[in-house]
This record gives structure tokens, C-alpha cells and sequence, in this order.
């Protein structure tokens, strides 16, 4: 068994041709809307007003939708509502209403009550037909009749004649096409009933399965067909001579068959209770191979897919559509509008070369397979689409040959992605479909540079960014853009411009931390893309202010700060802030004529980019000594700058 998956088939063709992408059928006709409904007893719709009643017994309501599922009106107070039909005219639907023992007309034109017909001994009205005017209904094993043609109505019960129905709910059938003729089946047996008079006349009964969940008649009368296959040859849509109830046709299905609907051309509509497989088959008549089925999305919590409820299935009059009602984990109900439905899918792949020379012809070839292949000499459309053509190019309309296969061949004027789409228009028995593929297609290489790669600069310096874009087709626009280094900063568009005559466009960029600059050519229908990439490096900006001294003066030639020898100096950083950083402070002292380390230490800075430090006096005088400030690319807990030193500051101690 497949596992359900969206219904696009994908193919990986291993050898030089690149993935082609096929497109089958209309599916996007299709909708879906959820139902304001806590069950679903039967659905019907009526064609000539484009309209959909869904019966809701627990809800106690009808529900009108249009074609789309849009709620046109609500009819409420119809407790254990269930069996739904609609009169030969359209003008009324009859609702059987199992809780208070009724029958209920509604107005079609205002989606009124117009009646409310009791049934007075029918305990639990649940299927309803209309045959010749009449309407009949099921209650437990057995089914009656509402004749509305005299002044008053008539009701007749217990006409099932000695057909033997018991156990279960009876179900009925009929066809508007097939005056006098009604179906019935209840507890594994199932009748033909001649209604043309007063009465009904039983024809024949034979069995069918007691899972059995729906019944319909064939629009020739010739077949009645059940929901379930009762021979033992596994699951399927039987049908059954109306003459001596003989199966003489069957439709196949894998799944749990729970509704069966017969379109006036005498298509088939199955439906299957099923979590993993197709949920509505659809056959032409007495073909068990279906023309085209339907897989419910899954929109509960559970692996498998929504449910159809049992007997939720009608045609449209004109068998443009077919309706479903689905049912997920969380109980909610939508009523699905599936389109085109006696309409075949047709598979269109496209296979082109994955590379190819501009200007060098090339051969797309394809397939249409379908069912029941179109003729020989089916046309297709043909369109093209790349850089020169991005609303797509027709090109010449290709034919099929017998087995379904074609071919044509083509120049690329333009390099770059190119996409041959063909597509098929559908006919009377095939739905549209259409499929793709693309080639890249070469393009001469583009020249563009950018200068100050790996170049560093002072903090703050603005720096000229030039890049140089060399012979192209038609484009000659280029885009710079900057990223500094550092999360808190983005990539920013500087400029997309036109170069000038001489291939040049320039930006200016305030070099306050290392930063990646790309120059960017779209490409053209000859040229291809190109990027560049300049990395150019800024400094951290690092000063030190001195503090507590009482004097500087000049020793040799070196300015030094004077502090008492009790003093504590403080040393204030200033730095440009990034979060997290700190500055390493270095600590030197003068012996005997050399400078030697005495200690390094990072220090935070503030917000405000300061760090102030405050060395402990040392007590005793002529003790000479520097420090200096700087920020470590790093180590310095971040490296959004290059590496740079504060000037070293000398000071000495004195009584």
C-alpha cells in the first residue's frame, strides 16, 4: 500500500537529460470549504439553482452551500434530519425527519419551509427517493410512499411486499430518468419495485452485503449498484441486473467502499472509506478501470488521511463536478467540489538536455499518456522562456505521434535558465495538462573587479570603493553592497547604478569596522552573473585620558604625567563600543634603562565606550612607568575591528 502523499509524481531521469516536470490536470479547479455541520445524513444537489443541501442529524439542520461551499442559508429545528431528494421539477428538496416521524418540504427559489408532511405509524424516517412525483421514504425494514398530487397528501406504509427486508435501516435508489422503477435494500436483501401505480409492486430481490451503505439505479434502469461487493471477490461497487438482481458487473476498489452515486451519462461515483488510498473513483460505465480518482489531503492529527462519510457522495446534473463531504480526526466536515471528474488525467513529460550552447540548436522531446491516449496528431503548445522572454515566447505547436511521443527542436537566443513549457488543452474526455523543462544555457564569462581587498584603515576613514565592470550584452548595471563585520549590523544595498562610459561605479564607505564589499552583475542574455567580493580592515579607535597628577613636564625628550608617590593614577579609555568588548591595559616599567612588562589585564568598557582604570600608588618616589590601551582583534571579546594600540602614556612618582 502507498502512503499518501501529495498527487504530483515526481521522476528522476538518470542520464544527461535534466528533471522534467509534468503537470497533470486541472487540479487547482478543485475546492474545498468546511461545513458548519456536527454530522452529514446525505447530500443532493440541486442543478438548476447551482446548489448543494447537506442534511445534519445531529446538528438537527440543512445547510445550503453554492458550487464553491459557501453557505447560503440554514434551516434548523430538523432534529435527527437525514435523507435528502430533490422533486423532478427542482422546486423542492424533501427531507426525511427521523426524530419527530416527518417528511419536510423546502422551497428552492427562497430555501423556505413550505410543508411539513407527518408519518404517522413510519417510525424513523431515513432515506427519501422521488419517483414520478411520489415521495418515498425508508424507515427500519421496510419503506413508504407520500403521494402530494391530490388535495390532501396520502400515506402508505409497509410496501416492501414479501421481500423479506429485516434488520437494519432500508435504503432506496431511483433515477429520474427511469420513471416507475424503485430500488430498495435493507438487512442483506436487496428489491426491485415496480411504482408506476398506486402501489409498489415488487419485480424481484436477490442479496447484497449487509455493509451495504448506499443504492442507486443506473439512468437506463437496466443496473441497480450497491456500496459494497458482496460476492467475495474484495471490495468494489457491484452492479446487479434490475431483471433477476444477477451481478453482471463489478467496479474494484481497495478500500472500504461506503458510497456509490450514477451520474445521468451513466458514469460511476465510488466512494471508500479510506486512510491511506483514494477516497472517490470514478468509472466510466462497465469499465472497472477507473478514469480518474481522488485522495483527501490530511488535515487532522492523526497518519492517516480525512474520511468520506458514508453515503456523502452526489453528481452534478451536467457531471461537471462531483460532490464529497470528508470528515477528519477533530470531526470537522468539508465539502469538497471535485471538478472534471469523468475527465481523464493525462501525464505530459518534457525532457531537455540539462546544458546546452547559446545560439546551437537543441531537441526537446516528450511523451502525453493518458488512460485512453489522444489521437495522433494531437497538438500542443509550445512556449520558451529565459532572460530575453520572461512572460514566455510561443513557439511553433508540436504534434504527437501514435504512441503518444514528440519532439522539436529549437535555437536558445538567450543564455541563462531557459524553460521549454508544452501543454495540452484537454478535450472532451481529457483534461488539460502541461509540463516542463529547463536547460542552462551558456553565457561568456563576465570581467568585474573590485579594488582594496585587504586593506586597512584608520578608524573612521572614508574609503572610495570602485568596480570595474568589463564587456556585456545588454546590462551594464551593477549593485555594491556593504557588511560590516558584526551581527548587529546587516548587509546593505549601497548603490545599483549604471556604470559609466568607462565600466566604473563607485561608492565611499566610512570605514568604522572591517568590512565585506561586493560588487554584484546580474548577467545577461550573453553574459553570466558574476560577484566580487573586497574585504577591506578599520582599526578600533583607542585614546587614554590621565587623571590625579599634579604636574607633566618633560623627561629627556618624553612628556611623563607627575604623580606623589601616595597618589593613585586612574587611566580613562575611550574606544568605539561593540557588546562584549573590552580593552587589554599594559603596564610597563623603567629599570636600569630598558622597559620591561609588569602586567597586561582586560577591562570592560562601558556603554559609552569608557573604561576607566586606577593604579594603586606605590608609596615610594622615582619609580617611572607607561601603559597604554588596545583592542586585540579576538581577544578583546569580539573581531568587528582590526587590531589597534593607544599611544603609550609615561608617568613617574615623586615625594
Amino acid at each position: 500500500m502507498r502512503k499518501r502523499s501529495i498527487s504530483t509524481a515526481l521522476a528522476v531521469v538518470l542520464s544527461s537529460a535534466a528533471l522534467a516536470a509534468t503537470t497533470a490536470g486541472p487540479a487547482a479547479a478543485d475546492s474545498a470549504k468546511i461545513l458548519p455541520v456536527k454530522s452529514v445524513g446525505d447530500i443532493v444537489v440541486d442543478g438548476a439553482h447551482q446548489r448543494v443541501y447537506v442534511s445534519d442529524p445531529t446538528g438537527g439542520k440543512i445547510v445550503v452551500t453554492d458550487y464553491t461551499g459557501a453557505v447560503k442559508a440554514t434551516l434548523t429545528g430538523l432534529a435527527g434530519v437525514s435523507g435528502l431528494a430533490l422533486s423532478g421539477d427542482s422546486g423542492q428538496v424533501y427531507a426525511a425527519v427521523k426524530d419527530s416521524d416527518r417528511i419536510v418540504a423546502v422551497e428552492t427559489q427562497t430555501y423556505t419551509q413550505t410543508a411539513s408532511y407527518p408519518l404517522q405509524g413510519a417510525d424513523a424516517p431515513v432515506d427519501v427517493e422521488v419517483v414520478d412525483g411520489r415521495v418515498w421514504f425508508g424507515y427500519g425494514s421496510n419503506f413508504g410512499s407520500l403521494d402530494l398530487s391530490a388535495a390532501e397528501p396520502v400515506v402508505r406504509l409497509d410496501q416492501k411486499g414479501d421481500a423479506g427486508f429485516f434488520g437494519g435501516s432500508t435504503l432506496l435508489g431511483a433515477d429520474p430518468a427511469v420513471p416507475g422503477v424503485l430500488v430498495a435494500g435493507a438487512g442483506g436483501t436487496l428489491a426491485v419495485y415496480d411504482v408506476s401505480a398506486d402501489g409498489a409492486v415488487l419485480r424481484t430481490k436477490g442479496s447484497m452485503d449487509t455493509g451495504v451503505k448506499q443504492l442507486d439505479l443506473t439512468p437506463d434502469g437496466s443496473q441497480v449498484l450497491t456500496s459494497w461487493d458482496g460476492t467475495g471477490n474484495g471490495y468494489g461497487f457491484p452492479a446487479y441486473s434490475t431483471t433477476d438482481l444477477t451481478e453482471v458487473a463489478s467496479y474494484p476498489t481497495e478500500a472500504y467502499p461506503n458510497a456509490v452515486r450514477v451520474a445521468p451519462d451513466g458514469s460511476v461515483a465510488g466512494g471508500s472509506s479510506s486512510s491511506y488510498e483514494p477516497d472517490v473513483h470514478i468509472h466510466r460505465a462497465g469499465d472497472p478501470k477507473p478514469t480518474r480518482q481522488y485522495d483527501f489531503p490530511n488535515t487532522g492529527n492523526s497518519s492517516g488521511a480525512d474520511l468520506l462519510v458514508d453515503g456523502a457522495l452526489a453528481w452534478a446534473p451536467d457531471a461537471s463536478r462531483v460532490f464529497a463531504v470528508s470528515v477528519n480526526t477533530y470531526g470537522t466536515h468539508t465539502l469538497r467540489a471535485l471538478t472534471d471528474p469523468t475527465k481523464e488525467l493525462p501525464t505530459l513529460t518534457v525532457s531537455a538536455p540539462a546544458k546546452a550552447e547559446r545560439a546551437k540548436k537543441l531537441t526537446v522531446t516528450g511523451r502525453l499518456t493518458s488512460k485512453t491516449r489522444p489521437a495522433a496528431g494531437t497538438s500542443l503548445k509550445v512556449t520558451r522562456t529565459d532572460l530575453e522572454s520572461p512572460n514566455g515566447k510561443a513557439l511553433a505547436a508540436v504534434t504527437t505521434k501514435a504512441d503518444g511521443t514528440f519532439s522539436f527542436t529549437d535555437t536558445p537566443p538567450a543564455g541563462g535558465k531557459v524553460t521549454y513549457k508544452v501543454s495540452y488543452a484537454g478535450d472532451a474526455t481529457h483534461a488539460a495538462a502541461s509540463g516542463s523543462d529547463a536547460v542552462q544555457v551558456s553565457r561568456k564569462a563576465t570581467t568585474l573587479t573590485l579594488n582594496n581587498n585587504g586593506k586597512l584603515y584608520a578608524y573612521g576613514k572614508d574609503v572610495s570603493f570602485t568596480a570595474h565592470l568589463g564587456g556585456t550584452y545588454k546590462n551594464r548595471t551593477v549593485a555594491i553592497y556593504a557588511d560590516p563585520f558584526g551581527s548587529d549590523k546587516p548587509k546593505k544595498l549601497l548603490k545599483q547604478a549604471k556604470v559609466n562610459s568607462s565600466g566604473n561605479l563607485s561608492v565611499t564607505v566610512d570605514m568604522t569596522r572591517d568590512t565585506a564589499v561586493t560588487a554584484v552583475f546580474a548577467g545577461d542574455a550573453r553574459f553570466a552573473p558574476k560577484t566580487v567580493k573586497s574585504t577591506a580592515y578599520a582599526k578600533a579607535k583607542v585614546s587614554t585620558a590621565v587623571s590625579k597628577h599634579y604636574k607633566t613636564a618633560k623627561i629627556g625628550s618624553t612628556t611623563y604625567y607627575w604623580f606623589r608617590k601616595n597618589t593613585d593614577p586612574v587611566f580613562t579609555t575611550s574606544m568605539n563600543y561593540y557588546a562584549g568588548r573590552q580593552q587589554r591595559f599594559q603596564l610597563q616599567v623603567y629599570y636600569q634603562g630598558s622597559w620591561y612588562d609588569s602586567g597586561t589585564e582586560y577591562f570592560a568598557l562601558g556603554t559609552n565606550g569608557k573604561s576607566a582604570v586606577t593604579l594603586e600608588a606605590p608609596g615610594e618616589s622615582g619609580i617611572r612607568a607607561r601603559m597604554r590601551s588596545s583592542y586585540i582583534n579576538g581577544s578583546s571579546g569580539d573581531t568587528v575591528n582590526s587590531t589597534a594600540h593607544g599611544a603609550w602614556k609615561y608617568f613617574t612618582f615623586t615625594n
